[in-house]
This record gives structure tokens, C-alpha cells and sequence, in this order.
């Protein structure tokens, strides 16, 4: 019987072989400290955006008013978590330049990463005709939402929580490491 390791040599498929590597240097990259860290933040936005909405529509005044109310307020304060788990952890490296300007920017994209859902909804809603539960589900909280997050994480990082542009002679300062710099 052959090891493991000669099952298929001819495609690279062996112990430290480059598909290998290849894997390593994907996982090193997609799971860092900082997308790692973002994702909990997500992770934890979505669990109070849920709780909340519920919360809402279980008490008084908001259970005899129209849901979008308390979906409206649910959002609101997932992203102010989102917001301050993501300014706090996720990028706390990066000194805020303008802090008017980066909360405008935050709201901005998460209105449009929340749009991922409602347009992939809509397509398979709508356009496709799967109208079940399931593939409204599907199409809203899986596909959509893991487009919204990936655009999120762009975004937020390339311009809500940027890192300073560097002046000439100076070395930019890593997102991922906990220094503090002495000007």
C-alpha cells in the first residue's frame, strides 16, 4: 500500500509540496489576527442585531408597529458595535485622522454591504423564482451575507480604517503589530 505522502506527486500533492504551501500561505493570509478579529466583531454585530430586533418586536411600543421600525433600530446598534469592536480591535493600530469622516464612511458601506443581501434576495426571489424559505435564507443571510462581509472587510480597511500614507523616509507601520511609535 502506498503512503500518503505518493498518492499523487505528479500535481504536487505531497507532504511540503507546493500545493501545500500554496494552502499555508492562503490560510496565513485569510486568518490573521486582523481578518480573524473582524469577523468576531461581525460575528458579534449580527448576534446583537438579531437580539435586538427580537427584543424590539417582543415589547412594547414596537410590537404594534410596522417590523421595519425595529429592524431599522437592530441595525443601528449592530453597527455602532461593529463600529467600536472594529475601531477598538480590529484595525486599533491606525490612528483615526477624521473621525466625523470615518463613521460617515462606515455607515456609508454598510449600507451598501447590507445591499449585497437584499440584492441577491431579489435575484433569487424575484428573478429566479426560488421562493421558498430556504433559498430566501440561502440567497439573504448566506450568499449575500458573506459578499457583504468581504466588502465590508475591503472597504473598511482601504478607506474607513486606512493606514496613514507614509511621508518620504519614514517606514509605514504594520496593521498587525502592537508597537507604539515614538515620534
Amino acid at each position: 500500500m502506498p503512503r500518503p505522502d505518493h498518492v499523487l506527486p505528479a500535481v504536487g500533492l505531497t507532504a511540503g509540496g507546493p500545493v501545500e504551501r500554496l494552502v499555508q500561505r492562503w490560510a496565513g493570509r485569510f486568518l490573521s489576527r486582523e481578518v480573524l478579529t473582524f469577523l468576531a466583531v461581525g460575528g458579534t454585530g449580527y448576534v446583537v442585531d438579531v437580539a435586538a430586533f427580537n427584543l424590539l418586536r417582543s415589547t412594547q411600543p414596537f410590537a404594534t408597529l410596522d417590523p421595519s421600525v425595529a429592524r431599522t433600530l437592530a441595525v443601528v446598534a449592530a453597527m455602532c458595535v461593529t463600529y467600536a469592536g472594529n475601531r477598538t480591535f480590529t484595525w486599533r493600530n491606525r490612528p483615526s485622522q477624521d473621525r466625523r469622516r470615518e463613521v460617515a464612511l462606515f455607515v456609508v458601506f454598510n449600507i451598501i454591504g447590507f445591499g449585497f443581501s437584499v440584492l441577491t434576495l431579489t435575484v433569487s426571489h424575484d428573478l429566479l423564482g426560488l421562493t421558498s424559505r430556504l433559498a430566501d435564507n440561502i440567497s439573504a443571510n448566506v450568499v449575500g451575507l458573506a459578499l457583504g462581509t468581504v466588502f465590508r472587510y475591503v472597504t473598511y480597511k482601504r478607506f474607513v480604517f486606512a493606514a496613514p500614507s507614509t511621508t518620504p523616509g519614514t517606514a509605514p507601520v504594520p496593521a498587525d503589530e502592537e508597537e507604539v511609535r515614538i515620534a
